[in-house]
Order: structure tokens, then C-alpha cells, then sequence
């Protein structure tokens, strides 16, 4: 049976009708995603937030400032995960990939305009989200029809 072992964090960040955006770098799968990674060993969700935000796109946020605002549960190669979505309204420094083995750039683009390779999750949760839903299951199923 499967375990649920891996949480990630990821962090919707919105200013003026735009959200924030990562693009990976080729070697990576070259789709745009949003701010995050894995939640490691004896780290809470925010501060795994917090870290990975500084981590990659250079800004720091404050942990009074983070709401959760979507839980995603997904299945992927046997691993069951569970992505927490969180949103902030302030950040402090000056945005730029601060992962370029990783990311090859960050920029924002307007909600309802997204770049056509955008990550399917990250296409699925967005969609979920401005729709009013704070929770979502993913299987195969829902991913070929984003």
C-alpha cells in the first residue's frame, strides 16, 4: 500500500491581475511553474515555503503574511503527494532566478493568459482555484483533460 511521503509547497503569488511564474530550464522540462519545492525532514510547510521562495526567485516573505489557499492530492509513480498552495500579500527584494541550473527565468503573466507550457498540475490547480476550490484530487484522468 502506499504511503503518502512526499509534501511540496507551492506559493500563488498575484499582483495587479498577474501571477508569478518560474520557467525551467530546458534539461528540466522547460514549462512554466510556480514557486516551491519539497517540504524536507523536520521542516513545516511555511518554512519549507519561506526557504524555497528566497531559494528561487530571490524574495523573502514573512510567515505572518502566508495563507493557505489550496491542498492538492496526487498520485505520481507511486507516491502520493500532498501540495500545499499558499498566497501571500507582500514580499520584500528584487525578483530573478536565483536557480538558473534550474529555472532560466521568472516573470509574471496575467491570470487568464497563461503561456501555452505551463506545467498541467500547475494549469489544473489555477484553474481549481479561481473557480472558488480549496481542495482537488489529481489522477491520470484529470491531467490529459487540462
Amino acid at each position: 500500500m502506499a504511503k503518502t511521503k512526499t509534501f511540496k509547497v507551492r506559493l500563488v503569488l498575484q499582483h495587479k491581475g498577474n501571477i508569478l511564474m518560474l520557467k525551467q530550464t530546458t534539461e528540466n522540462g522547460g514549462k512554466y511553474t510556480l514557486v516551491g519545492g519539497t517540504v524536507e525532514e523536520n521542516e513545516f510547510p511555511v518554512e519549507a515555503l519561506i526557504r524555497e521562495t528566497k531559494e528561487e526567485s530571490g524574495i523573502t516573505i514573512s510567515r505572518s503574511d502566508v495563507h493557505l489557499v489550496h491542498t492538492l492530492f496526487k498520485k505520481k509513480k507511486g507516491d502520493n503527494r500532498i501540495v500545499l498552495y499558499f498566497k501571500v500579500k507582500n514580499w520584500e527584494g528584487k525578483l530573478s532566478s536565483k536557480e538558473p541550473e534550474k529555472f532560466e527565468g521568472v516573470d509574471w503573466f496575467p491570470i487568464d493568459k497563461l503561456p501555452p507550457n505551463v506545467s498541467p498540475t500547475v494549469k489544473f490547480i489555477l484553474q481549481r482555484y479561481n473557480d472558488g476550490y480549496n481542495f482537488s484530487e489529481m489522477t491520470k484522468e484529470e491531467l490529459k483533460r487540462v
